[in-house]
């Protein structure tokens, strides 16, 4: 059993790390969706790259118990692996809306009107 604590221990502590990474170094698409999110904006508090469920989600309402994900190109190729986390942050209580960082870079005001529906 101790190995086991200590394995997670050491795991959630990468992640922790990298999760810090990725609020210093946001992708064009998390920073733009950031600043419209950011500050109660949409009138409930938002946290960016949280270690949450065994993996980083991009934006964390916890109030509204909502994760909001920019899907990047790279998503094409993770269907089943998006669609597995999203399944296990289901049964942890969370609402997951993925968002294409298509959309927030091309019409950010309909992605944060996608956002604001999920509330």
């Amino acid at each position: 059993m101790r190995a086991r604590h200590s394995h997670n221990h050491a795991k959630s502590s990468q992640l922790q790390h990298y999760a810090a990474q990725n609020r210093a170094a946001p992708t064009e698409s998390e920073a733009r969706l950031w600043s419209a999110l950011s500050g109660g904006k949409l009138g409930v508090a938002f946290r960016r790259q949280v270690v949450l469920g065994g993996s980083i989600v991009d934006f964390l309402a916890p109030r509204a118990r909502l994760v909001v994900e920019v899907d990047g190109s790279y998503h094409a190729q993770r269907v089943a692996a998006d669609a597995r986390r999203d399944s296990k942050l289901g049964r942890l209580g969370y609402r997951v809306l993925r968002i294409p960082a298509a959309l927030v870079m091309g019409n950010s005001q309909a992605a944060v009107q996608r956002v604001r529906a999920a509330l």
